[in-house]
């Protein structure tokens, strides 16, 4: 049986790679795609950990030959998923995650439908805009007009959060982390037809409910009003 296809998308500085990192070290069988990316490494980054970096013309090479799955160019830079990953992770029986932004999970979405996409939200723009800054200040170069290109595009964003099938708001990381766990175990509930009615089973798939857009309006609301976006099941 095919695996699953979970698709995680958030504005850069809302936490998405510490919930990334959680949710592996708590769900097994979840494979995690690795981007490749044009842009130069940051920090302390490393080839193949947390991108691939290749140079333009490799990327683009790489376009002409359909190798990837999406692709966006952000700021100068490219940024894509490799087909290879889907197709190896499903081969062995375990699910993908992928960690891309709103561009890419459009174009996932529109060749796989069946892909279970969530965003994170960061709970105020002031947390945001101190997170960017402390990531800045770790990477040795603190500019306010990149800060500052990033909480626009983060807004632009933000604003496509109701294409998602589920969203979480990264306020206190233990509970984001428990959210996203149940979600990939509802979904994997779901997709195997197991017995829902085993112990513990129900209480996962109502915490993964309550992600769900459509009935996160109370918990959304204030955060989405504070970056200036109206709500929208």
């Amino acid at each position: 049986m095919a695996g699953l296809l979970f698709i995680i998308s958030a504005p850069s500085g809302s936490g998405k790679s510490t919930l990334v990192h959680e949710l592996r070290s708590v769900e097994k069988n979840l494979d995690f795609s690795v981007s490749y990316t044009t842009r130069a490494p940051r920090g302390s980054e490393e080839n193949g950990r947390e991108y691939h970096f290749v140079p333009r013309e490799r990327f683009e090479a790489m376009i002409a030959e359909d190798e990837l799955l999406e692709y966006a160019e952000v700021f100068g830079s490219y940024y894509g998923t490799g087909r290879s990953a889907l197709s190896e992770s499903f081969a062995h029986g375990r699910d993908l995650l992928l960690d891309i932004d709103v561009q890419g999970a459009e174009q996932v979405r529109e060749r796989l439908p069946e892909a279970i996409s969530i965003f994170i939200l960061p709970p105020t723009p002031d947390v945001l805009k101190m997170r960017l800054t402390n990531r800045s200040r770790a990477e040795g170069k603190v500019e306010d007009s990149v800060i500052e290109r990033r909480l626009a595009k983060a807004q632009h964003e933000i604003e496509n959060y109701h294409k998602y099938k589920y969203v979480l708001v990264n306020d206190v990381l233990e509970r984001a982390v428990d959210e996203l766990s149940a979600i990939v175990k509802a979904e994997r509930y779901l997709h195997d037809g197991d017995d829902l009615t085993r112990p513990g089973v129900q209480k996962v798939l109502a915490i993964a409910e309550s992600c769900r857009v459509s009935h996160s309006a109370e918990r959304l609301r204030p955060v989405l009003d504070a970056f200036g976006v109206v709500f929208s099941s």
